[in-house]
């Protein structure tokens, strides 16, 4: 039989209890077993519990006496991004190997006393870096590495957010005060930094940065629009319309990930629905949110080995999906997510197209299989058979790019140098 690792969880949002709580029990039971959850909220800790069949005795409502003592193999952070710090460091002083949601801080100095934390305590430390481990990024890494398109010189990346999900996550929802959290570009795109200096093999010399707020304030309000949807006349023509997002999306597919996140009533019932709009965060007008996180956002970066790379975050697009272009010496290669295709190029020879839903089941899943990839090196890494790509030390990179690009961008886009 396969060693088992314990698995506690502290944060039982969508990421802790809808990725990581339900990949573990669908497709790795083998592997892992949860056996604690920590929410301050009791109906998401309870629901988390009741998914792992654990007993009450081994649910947490407060995270001090979470902490009062080891309880499994395996914490995974999954909290808010202000809270992943603290609670990183209390599980490496207790001796548990981690698995910490990205954005690990929005403080620089955070991410060096983690650093220094993890290597004192010698325990494995993951960051959610997932699409290092999603078939269609796997596989375009390895064909840049083949040298098919021979030397890479350049990148360029567009991070489309699909409006519903900006709409959701950035104006109404956990991610739209930078102080409160972390700055869009380090919240959002801090996955688009680790995957651009995955590929250019090179740390990041020096980028500037340019972006702002330019649509979702109190100017940008139809007229007559209320603050909130369900009683604005705008409710069934406003694409942002909370109606039409949590509701109508809803009945037409009641698996539908924000209205889950949008009420926290099991069963979901329209009824449930509707209550949690009028009361709640998310069923405010978008333009009438305590908003201030940017809706688009242009980075350009020089690496240390030469390579030059463009990162272009965008609210307004009708689907989402990355699409990256990466030019070399003899080819290109194309990633669109939204076409579910890898165009790989050669000069005087044409394309090759590469179906990305061809790669592998999992890119079915959630993040192109991104979070079963994690879960899955993670286990090996913990029996001692493979390294893994996003550990700790690795994934700090990142984020120094994404501070160094916010600074860029809150001083008009003065070149910043990431390694000062």
């Amino acid at each position: 039989m396969s060693k088992q690792f314990t698995v506690a969880i502290i944060g039982c949002g969508n990421r802790g209890f809808e990725v990581y709580g339900a990949t573990i029990k669908n497709y790795l039971s083998d592997k892992f077993k949860v056996v604690a959850v920590c929410d301050t909220i009791e109906l998401r800790a309870n629901r988390c519990a009741e998914q792992a069949g654990i007993g009450k005795d081994a649910i947490y409502y407060d995270e001090d006496k979470f902490f009062e003592k080891q309880l499994a193999d395996v914490l995974i952070v999954a909290s808010q991004d202000r809270d992943h710090v603290r609670m990183a460091l209390k599980g490496l002083k207790l001796g548990y190997d981690i698995l910490c949601e990205k954005p690990i801080t929005g403080d620089k100095d955070e991410c060096i006393t983690l650093l220094e934390a993890q290597k004192k305590a010698g325990k494995k430390f993951f960051v959610s870096h997932v699409l290092r481990y999603a078939p269609a990024f796997v596989k375009t890494k390895e064909i840049i590495d083949s040298g098919r398109i021979g030397k890479l010189l350049a990148i360029e990346s567009l991070e489309q957010v699909f409006f519903g999900h900006f709409a959701h996550s950035f104006v109404r929802g956990n991610w739209r005060d930078a102080e409160e959290t972390s700055p869009i570009i380090l919240a959002k795109t801090c996955h688009d930094m680790d995957l651009l200096q995955w590929y250019a093999g090179s740390n990041c010399k020096s980028l500037s940065s340019m972006g702002d707020l330019s649509y979702f304030k109190a100017e940008s309000a139809p007229k007559d629009a209320t603050k909130r949807c369900l009683d604005c006349p705008h409710a069934d023509t406003c694409c942002y319309s909370a109606k039409k997002i949590y509701i109508d999306r809803w009945k037409k597919n009641p698996e539908y990930s924000f209205t889950k996140v949008a009420c926290s009533e099991r069963p979901l019932t329209e009824e449930a629905i509707r209550k949690s709009l009028t009361e709640g965060p998310y069923g405010r007008c978008v333009f009438y949110c305590d908003n201030n996180v940017c809706d688009n956002q242009l980075t350009t970066m020089t690496f240390e080995n030469g390579i030059h790379a463009s990162l272009s975050l965008m609210a307004f697009t009708t689907h989402g999906g990355r699409v990256m272009r990466f030019h070399g010496s003899h080819g290109d290669l194309i990633l669109d997510e939204d076409r579910d295709e890898i165009k790989v190029g050669e000069y005087g020879i044409g394309y090759e197209t590469i179906k990305i839903s061809d790669l592998n089941e999992s890119v079915r899943m959630s993040h192109g299989g991104g979070d079963l990839g994690i879960l899955t090196t993670l286990y090996d890494v913990l029996l001692g058979n493979a390294s893994g790509e996003t550990t700790l030390e690795r994934s700090i990179e990142s984020h120094l790019m994404c501070y160094a690009a916010e600074a860029s961008r809150l001083e008009g886009g003065a070149l910043k140098y990431v390694h000062n």
